[in-house]
Formats: C-alpha cells, sequence, structure tokens
C-alpha cells in the first residue's frame, strides 16, 4: 500500500509541475478544492485526475468539510471543557485552584486524544462513503462503516491507519525541524502528501471489496 501509494502521487505529480502548483493554489484557497480534490482521489481514479472543474471542486471540498466538521463537534465540546478553565486562569492569574485546573486539563487531554483516535476511525471510512455516494448522510452511515471496516479486519484497518499517521507524522517533524524554510518546505509537499493519503485510504477502503 504504501509503495503503490507513493508511486501515484509520484507518477501524478514528478514532471507534471503545473498539476503540482495548481494544487498549492487549491490549498491556498481555504483548502476546499484541494478536499474536493481528495475525494475524486477517493472514489478510485487512476491515475491521479486532472486539477480542473473548480466549481465541483469547491463544492466537493465544502461536503467534506461539512462533514469533517460534524465528526469534529465532541473534540470541540471536550476542547472547550479543557482548555477554556486553564486560559481562564491564565488571563485572570487565578491560582487558587491551580491543581484542579491542572488536573481537568491532563485529563480533559486523555479523553481527547482517545476521542479523537475512535473518531478517526470511523470518519476516515465516512470520508470515502461520501466520495463514492456524493451523499453527506451515508458519511455517518455507521452499520454499513462497521461493516466495511469488519471485512477488511479491525486490526488490519487501526494499523494501516497508524502507519499512515506515522509516516505523515516524521515527514512533518522533519519539515518542522528545518530552521526558516520547515514551514515552507512542508507548504510545498502537501500536494504530495494529499495524494498519498488518499491514494493509502482508497486502496484500503477497496481491500473490503465493496463499491
Amino acid at each position: 500500500m504504501i509503495e503503490e501509494s507513493f508511486e501515484y502521487a509520484k507518477g501524478g505529480l514528478v514532471g507534471k509541475w503545473m498539476k503540482w502548483i495548481l494544487l498549492l493554489i487549491a490549498t491556498l484557497l481555504l483548502t476546499l478544492p484541494l478536499l474536493g480534490y481528495s475525494l475524486r482521489i477517493l472514489r478510485g481514479v487512476t491515475p491521479s485526475p486532472e486539477v480542473d472543474n473548480w466549481g465541483t471542486l469547491f463544492f466537493d471540498g465544502i461536503k467534506y468539510f461539512i462533514v469533517g466538521l460534524i465528526y469534529a463537534i465532541p473534540l470541540i465540546i471536550i476542547a472547550f471543557f479543557t482548555f477554556t478553565p486553564a486560559i481562564k486562569a491564565a488571563i485572570t492569574g487565578d491560582t487558587s485552584h491551580a491543581l484542579a485546573v491542572i488536573g481537568t486539563f491532563f485529563f480533559g487531554l486523555i479523553v481527547f486524544v482517545i476521542v479523537a483516535f475512535i473518531i478517526g476511525i470511523f470518519s476516515t471510512a465516512g470520508i470515502i462513503r461520501l466520495a463514492r455516494t456524493g451523499s453527506i448522510g451515508e458519511s455517518f452511515n455507521f452499520g454499513a462503516i462497521i461493516g466495511t471496516i469488519g471485512r477488511i479486519g479491525w486490526v488490519d484497518y487501526i494499523i494501516a491507519l497508524i502507519i499512515m499517521g506515522v509516516l505523515i507524522g516524521i515527514i512533518q517533524f522533519i519539515c518542522m525541524s528545518i530552521p526558516y524554510l520547515g514551514m515552507f518546505i512542508l507548504f510545498i509537499l502537501i500536494p504530495f502528501i494529499t495524494l498519498f493519503q488518499a491514494r493509502y485510504i482508497c486502496i484500503l477502503y477497496d481491500s473490503a471489496g465493496t463499491a
């Protein structure tokens, strides 16, 4: 999966610099066209599609954003109750409940990470269902999502997502470790990372033998 996804991104971008530039422009436009382009890849298109029909890219990107936002609601709520007391204490300088604030912060942080991991498991398959059906509602068809993950194998599915996250995390860490130019390099690599990631989870999803 890693090799095929890398070759997919390489074949789609290396030597095709105009496509790379257009995807960078798509990133600058609030990333909405880039999200829409990801949905094209998640539909199983090979080789990588051209960057065209910008109206469709924007519309699909908005749907992608809406689905992502809905999935993120529990995380937003947890973050609010976790970080608000700490921010309030920092602003007011109130240290009378410092231990309680610290305890709440770390407990909330642990809960946030666990919930984010669980949401990531379901939202990944949900986004692909959005790409395949065009329906926002199908992104939350948990019966179908659970069935698909079950056919892939829960352990295989979770391990594959962790591997992808680690690989992308390493790239981000390396880029951020480069003084001054790190953020710029990471920005330049966004199109390649996008193609790699989308193709990777597309292969993972299709391994269940579902449309």
